[in-house]
């Protein structure tokens, strides 16, 4: 997969964050099973684990706003220490120099592994599928006995499931066939739900439904994972505004100076809109709309709509009330799931096919409860 690809599939980070789900023919998270109906519960789990604890509360959101009940959602919980005691597994990361959120990742997965005393061999791939297969070789030598798998390219990830050592795979973010036994990452269609129902709730709340357009800031080429961000959206904001009306679908190539080009051309085509719904496929299109609404001396005309909430929205999400909400994807929990789940994996236990991340809303009022930094030195 090229890096320009791999931009079109992340949450945030300016371009450099979550690679949500495809690479080639692999779509992420759970495409089948994964709806935005919401569901009652996660599964529960043999685990040699402590019992799961859910994504650290916030006091302003609702129950609903969790979005930790979709199907194959999985809670955070810390490894127990002792539990990786003898353990040699491995993490090949997806490009830390390269992508912020890989980074966040990494470090969760190293302070988990640590904790749980388990010794962990990082190989960064560097969003390379060569050095991705090298890094799996070496575990082989190593004697890796289980490991996570974050790297890009979906079309060696064959070669890399036959050369690397014949243990328990876990993929992350990206489909790892045909030797992951267990897929961990988002769950698109619930993300994108989460945010569309909230700022439809918004938009109900403010000015009974009444816009003049609803924008939605995607990236056709990301497939799969477009389709079911961006249809969740539609499912979400509908379900309270009721059919969508003036539909406006911009490709603004998942990245910020795209975005803020295509949004600046289609607020041209909107002289006279005051109320203007905008929702994204990850951040960086949000970035970019409202860095064009700016230059136009229009930012108070549009209602945004995020997903990611990596640390490069967090001053808009918390200062800017137009933001009416994002959908977090906490990279910086990541071990929190995979790390417990491989020990299990490495001792032969059985664990769920999906291990997809519990989203959950923010917004200007509740980030703090998560981030308590958020909209701190900015400018």
């Amino acid at each position: 997969m090229s890096l320009s690809r791999a931009r079109a599939l992340l949450p945030g980070a300016r371009g450099l964050a979550l690679l949500t789900g495809v690479a080639v023919l692999a779509a992420c998270g759970s495409s089948a099973g994964t709806t935005a109906t919401p569901a009652t519960s996660a599964p529960s789990v043999p685990s040699s684990e402590a019992p799961s604890t859910s994504a650290t509360p916030s006091s302003s959101a609702s129950p609903d706003a969790a979005g930790a009940d979709a199907p194959g959602t999985v809670a955070f919980r810390d490894a127990v220490p002792g539990s990786g005691d003898g353990l040699k597994l491995g993490f090949i990361a997806l490009g830390d120099s390269q992508v912020p959120f890989s980074k966040l990742v990494t470090d969760s997965m190293k302070a988990e592994a640590k904790g749980a005393g388990a010794d962990l061999i990082v190989c960064d791939s560097a969003l390379d599928g060569a050095k991705a297969l090298a890094c799996a070789q070496s575990f082989k030598t190593q004697g890796v006995q289980a490991y996570l798998n974050f790297q890009v390219d979906a079309k060696v990830s064959s070669a890399i499931c036959a050369q690397g050592p014949q243990v328990p795979v876990i993929a992350v973010d990206i489909e790892q066939q045909p030797c992951q036994i267990a897929f961990m990452g988002a769950s698109n269609d619930r993300a994108g739900y989460l945010a569309g129902k909230a700022v439809g709730d918004y938009a109900k709340a403010k000015f009974d439904c009444k816009y003049d357009a609803y924008v939605s800031m995607e990236q056709p080429a990301a497939g799969a994972v477009n389709d079911a961000r961006m249809g969740g959206y539609r499912k979400g904001f509908s379900e309270v505004c009721g059919e969508i009306t003036n539909a406006r679908v911009v490709d603004g190539g998942g990245a910020l100076d795209g975005a803020r080009t295509k949004f600046a051309d289609v607020l041209t085509s909107l002289p006279g809109a005051k109320k203007i719904i905008v929702v994204g496929i990850n951040d960086d299109s949000i970035l970019g709309a409202v860095a064009a609404a700016k230059t136009a001396n229009r930012g108070d005309s549009i209602f945004v709509s995020g997903q990611g909430a990596d640390p490069s929205s967090w001053c808009e999400i918390k200062n800017n009330p137009n933001w009416v909400a994002d959908t977090a994807y906490f990279p910086e929990k990541y071990g929190k799931i995979g790390v417990p789940y491989l020990i299990d994996a490495a001792k032969g236990k059985t664990i769920p096919k999906e291990l997809l991340v519990p989203h959950q809303v923010l917004d200007s009022k509740n980030i703090t409860d998560f981030y308590p930094t958020a909209g701190q030195n900015c400018s």
